[in-house]
């Protein structure tokens, strides 16, 4: 059994306000040649299939031209996606069940009540039946009716709740089993500090998202969502394949690809990864100005200029963007690391903690622990 593993496609994504729309058709283009080429019998897309909870007319374009360029490239597999943070779960969850009968299984809401479990799809193959369970990204509010409340009245954790979901399972481990998920896994005595995240991501105030990855364990494959850049979760078997194309300047000269998970008998699993190359790759590029202006580039580059004295060029902006014509924002590593020249605004989203907490001036543990279960009951509520 072959499946391609893809995640976090956020389909109308713009980059410093530039419309990635025409890079990211080239990216499903190229991912439909190679399932031509590959034949997989499954398609995993493991959530944020698009950037914005009620996205764009165009966007939602895109990606029904993507489903079909797969259909038509593969025609025989398995289409799977699951929701992510980013989208909505009930807009992705509408004809789920009409969908089903085209070999397109989209799942956005978890199980709803006792008599549900979460959607799992078996295939079979030579070596036997392979189960994929597809878990849809939750909060603990989206499923607290199924799991009894504390005494305390407090709320369930991310863990708990996605523990608890998992462990209601009866999983059959003499047969081989794939999770498919999206939520911010992480191994035992391992820091969420330790774990490189990207600008482009959303994070909750203290990591209260993340999620034990023991409970993967029962699984002979996670295909996981939500961290952009590839990783493996304590295993070579459980893996997030990052963004098939950078969604920010972090994600720069980051090798971005499919991962390709050929399932044979029980324990015995094949993992590689098919490079993608992008219309247009996002670059960091520093120099001098002469340097820079001799080098150009069609790419989408952040332009750090390393001129250590002051330059009396008044097209200077013109003749750089003339050299680069996609560059993302102009900076003069002179007037101190990070300076902008240009009136662009920050890709990383404001830290609302800080901020909060810098107007509201000294604060003990205990209110800042208040603070932030605010702020991450007011993002749950926006999306």
């Amino acid at each position: 059994m072959k499946f391609f593993h893809l995640s976090d496609l956020h389909i109308g994504l713009k980059l410093f306000n530039r419309d990635l729309k025409e890079d990211q058709a080239y990216v499903f283009h190229r991912i439909a040649e190679l399932a031509g080429q590959e034949k997989p019998d499954a398609v995993i897309i493991a959530g944020d299939i698009y950037d914005k909870a009620v996205p764009s007319a165009e966007a939602v374009e895109l990606f029904d031209s993507f489903i079909s360029w797969i259909m038509e490239s593969a025609p025989n597999a398995e289409i799977m996606a699951v929701s992510g943070n980013h989208d909505s779960a009930q807009r992705l969850n509408i004809f789920r069940n009409v969908l089903k009968k085209q070999h397109v299984h989209m799942v956005g809401m978890p199980p709803g009540n006792e008599e549900e479990g979460i959607e799992k799809l078996t295939l079979q193959d030579e070596f036997g039946r392979i189960h994929f369970y597809l878990l849809p990204f939750i909060r603990p509010s989206m499923v607290r009716g199924l799991f009894q409340e504390r005494e305390d009245g407090t709320a369930l954790t991310y863990n708990e709740a996605v523990s608890g979901l998992i462990g209601r399972e009866k999983i059959n481990d003499k047969e081989r089993n794939v999770l498919v998920s999206h939520q911010f896994y992480l191994p035992s005595g391992m820091s969420p500090e330790s774990v490189e995240r990207m600008d482009s991501e959303i994070r909750t105030v203290g990591d209260i998202d993340e999620v034990n990855a023991d409970i993967l364990q029962a699984f002979d494959y996670a295909a996981l969502g939500h961290i952009h850049k590839p990783m493996k979760v304590g295993s070579e078997y459980y893996r997030y394949c990052g963004t098939p194309l950078a969604c920010s300047v972090s994600e720069a000269g980051q090798e971005k690809g499919i991962v390709v998970v050929e399932m044979q008998e029980k324990g015995r699993t094949i993992i590689r990864t098919l490079p993608i190359k992008p219309l247009r790759e996002v670059k960091i590029i520093k120099g001098e100005l002469a340097q820079l202006l001799r080098q150009g580039s069609e790419d989408y580059a952040l332009i750090i200029l390393t001129d250590k004295k002051e330059l009396d060029v008044l097209d200077m902006q013109d003749r750089l963007r003339h050299a680069f014509p996609n560059a993302l924002e102009i900076r003069r590593e002179s007037f101190g690391e990070g300076t902008s020249i240009e009136g662009y605004l920050p890709e990383r989203e404001l830290d609302a903690l800080s901020l909060c907490q810098s107007f509201l001036g000294d604060l003990d543990e205990d209110d800042r622990d208040i603070l932030k279960d605010v702020i991450n009951a007011v993002r749950e509520d926006e999306e």
